[in-house]
């Protein structure tokens, strides 16, 4: 079972610090929406959309108007993560090794996008392996990974569909990874 859209939509609940907030509060204990709202100064309204998409992933349960955190599920989720085939460094050639120190933060985050051609596919060809083959993405998905690399999403995104890596619909709307053929 490929968990990939799990894993996606468990980092867009964790993307949102009011939807933070809430875990906070049922971190505590079950609680109502009205309670929850009450603690974090907040809309129901608002406490009401954060639980429906927190409850969409599997991150609480509601039982008759009551919530509560779902421990055993986000146990599940990041023990998926961790199991399994782990990816394993692969020997690159050295030019490739050079453009990766020189533009690679040891953290992974791209210094600058260079500019060569030749520097620029071997960064992208580094980036675009976050991307499952198969899987679709929205653009706020694919801005979400990108930014992991640089701030400037939009240029990776449209870097990655420009040399070929990822394709996209023409309003933007869906984006997904394909096979490029050796250069």
């Amino acid at each position: 079972m490929n968990t990939q859209p799990e894993v996606l939509d468990f980092v867009k609940a964790m993307a949102s610090a009011e939807r933070l907030r809430v875990i906070g509060a049922l971190v505590r204990g079950r609680a109502t929406q009205a309670e929850i709202a009450e603690q974090l100064h907040l809309p129901v309204r608002d406490v009401f959309q954060h639980l429906s998409f927190l409850a969409h992933v599997n991150v609480v349960r509601e039982e008759d108007g009551v919530y509560e955190l779902d421990e055993k599920a986000i146990e599940t989720l990041a023990r998926g993560q961790f199991e399994g085939k782990r990816p394993q460094y692969e020997e690159k050639p050295d030019d490739v090794r050079k453009v990766l120190k020189a533009y690679l933060s040891p953290d992974g985050t791209l210094k600058q996008i260079p500019m060569e051609k030749k520097k620029m596919l071997v960064i992208l060809n580094f980036i675009v392996d976050v991307f499952e083959f198969g899987a679709t993405y929205t653009e706020k998905e694919v801005n979400t990974i990108l930014r992991r690399f640089n701030p400037d999403t939009a240029a990776l995104r449209r870097y990655l569909v420009d040399h070929g890596f990822m394709a996209r619909e023409g309003d933007g709307s869906k984006y997904w990874r394909v096979k490029k053929e050796t250069e």
